[in-house]
């Protein structure tokens, strides 16, 4: 099945265009988690349509997910480029430090998702914010002036506050991306635990765009619990993937 998220009303409140640049750093550690905190055992299932979903995520479970009905920050939102001048604030550039990782993938039941070793982060207006997974939307949670993309990656970094950040990258169809082969090949076409795949690395960092402006913005998680206060940074120039690679995560984000 094919996502197709209901985009939460929100202010584009302090939208930021700003430049980013890559520096590699230190070497890497220990193994990713999850984006959203734990729950409490038995949280209610959702899905992205009918009964258990977007326009109904605040209510399951008798209100287990307020802030999916009544946030202010709710996240993905539509960017308007015209607001974007009227806000544009010169950033520091953010820093990307990625490094190869063992690929560990799962699907999660809603979407493929590749935990990342430690020691791999981003540098965002000089804190460091450390990697832990990356996982894809199709098509794109995030529009830009109404268009909608065939794809969207997010990569969550948490700091040491345990504050959450999320790199998304919008992904276009055209050419063969070889750095998601791997990914690709591997992705559980139905709900699995996370498996390391014996011999197999990735890098994050082969799969941004050349160029990596990005609209900044603080948001929420865009599934239950729907947390606020995640710093957005969403890449301004999308990626390609050809139709074919794109084809194979349509589908993932099954309703259990």
């Amino acid at each position: 099945m094919k996502i197709r998220f209901a985009l939460f009303a929100g202010m584009l409140v302090a939208l930021i265009l700003a430049a980013c640049s890559a520096a590699p750093q230190a070497a890497p550690m220990e193994s990713a988690q999850e984006e959203a905190a734990p729950h409490e055992a038995g949280p209610p299932h959702w899905t992205y349509e009918g009964a258990e979903g977007p326009d109904h995520w605040g209510d399951l479970g008798d209100g287990a997910y307020p802030l999916c009905g009544t946030g202010k920050w709710q996240s993905p939102l539509d960017i308007s480029t015209q607001d974007i001048s009227a806000h544009y604030v010169d950033l520091p550039d953010m820093v990307f430090n990625y490094f190869p990782s063992d690929l560990t993938i799962l699907n999660n039941g809603h979407t493929v998702q590749a935990n990342y070793r430690g020691g791999s982060n981003a540098v965002i207006d000089g804190i460091h914010y450390d990697l832990l997974q990356f996982h894809f939307h199709t098509p794109s949670e995030h529009t830009v002036d109404g268009t909608s993309y065939a794809a969207e990656l997010h990569a969550v970094h948490r700091n040491a506050n345990g504050e959450l950040a999320v790199v998304g990258i919008l992904i276009q169809e055209g050419a063969e991306n070889p750095a998601f082969d791997a990914v690709i090949a591997n992705a559980p076409a139905e709900k699995a635990d996370a498996t390391t795949i014996s011999g197999v690395t990735i890098n994050l960092r082969d799969m941004l765009p050349e160029v990596t402006h990005t609209y900044r913005y603080s948001g929420s998680l865009t599934t239950p619990p729907c947390s606020e206060g995640v710093s957005w940074n969403l890449i301004t120039d999308p990626i390609e993937m050809s139709a074919a690679q794109i084809n194979r995560f349509v589908g993932y984000d099954a309703n259990e």
